[in-house]
């Protein structure tokens, strides 16, 4: 059962009917830390060899951004989250700006798929492809610590609407390539600096289909002798899966009083 973070109400609501349960069928209850779960949703089709520790776990949703050094299943070390909006709230954002529906990460990705280089410099529809001029900006990509900002790309895509005479589809690509370029460079950063075996994805934005085939494609042409693993898609939002697994592996600890807790860290 979730203990947090996230909403209170709604964790109130699942701890109050997890204990009914529990009771009812004479089970123990086990509290888990809902980031965690989305760390070990990479265990439910592998097996805990398949980490390779030390990894940075980089989890990734609309309520959080953030770089975990993850030492062995069970101990972790923040190293670095988002200062503001976090990436998946970035995407509805920006969505909401475009007039796009919610949730705004599979939208934009749907229509930053669209935009297609053609043989002769033009899309389908007539928009020139091959001089991509629409840049926005990457915040905090080069600084050296590993935390995140997306409110300031939310901010340029509004002032960039309000122009006017731009294209809706090349401003979904420029969007999600923005997100993608920054946790890909911070999440490689980290991983050389703390010098791990293995990257892990988790969270509703790591089913982001781009984001999955950049970053295996940016470990192999920086040569880098990394494991990657990232869920099924299917696991990558909130499921009962990644809690259950997470739970197997605090079976043997003992939590007297489990209470809703919003702003859970790991």
């Amino acid at each position: 059962m979730t203990s947090g973070p996230g909403l209170e109400p709604c964790l109130w609501q699942g701890i109050n009917f997890a204990k009914e349960i529990a009771q009812k069928y004479k089970k123990p209850l086990i509290p888990v830390n809902h980031i965690e779960a989305h760390i070990l949703a990479n265990l439910i089709e592998g097996s805990p060899t398949s980490f390779n520790l030390p990894a940075v776990a980089l989890v990734v949703s609309g309520g959080h951004t953030q770089l975990i050094l993850v030492k062995k299943i069970g101990q972790y070390k923040l190293i670095g989250e988002t200062r503001d909006d976090a990436a998946g709230e970035c995407f509805d954002k920006a969505a909401r700006i475009l007039g796009l529906s919610y949730p705004g990460g599979p939208i934009i990705a749907a229509e930053a798929a669209k935009y297609k280089i053609s043989p002769y410099g033009r899309s389908p529809e007539g928009r020139q492809t091959t001089s991509y001029k629409l840049q926005l900006p990457r915040p905090m990509m080069y600084t050296k610590d590993y935390d995140f900002s997306f409110s300031g790309l939310k901010t340029a895509v509004l002032y960039r609407v309000k122009q006017g005479n731009y294209d809706k589809i090349e401003m979904c690509r420029e969007i999600q390539q923005s997100i993608i370029d920054v946790l890909i460079h911070k999440t490689i950063k980290a991983a050389k600096d703390f010098r791990v075996k293995s990257i892990i994805l988790g969270g509703g934005v790591a089913a982001n289909e781009e984001l999955r085939r950049q970053f295996y494609l940016n470990l192999k042409s920086k040569i880098l002798n990394l494991n990657f693993l990232v869920p099924p898609k299917n696991l990558c939002t909130d499921n009962a899966a990644m809690v259950a697994v997470t739970a197997y592996f605090h079976r043997t600890e003992k939590v007297k009083n489990i209470k809703a807790d919003a702003n859970l860290r790991i």
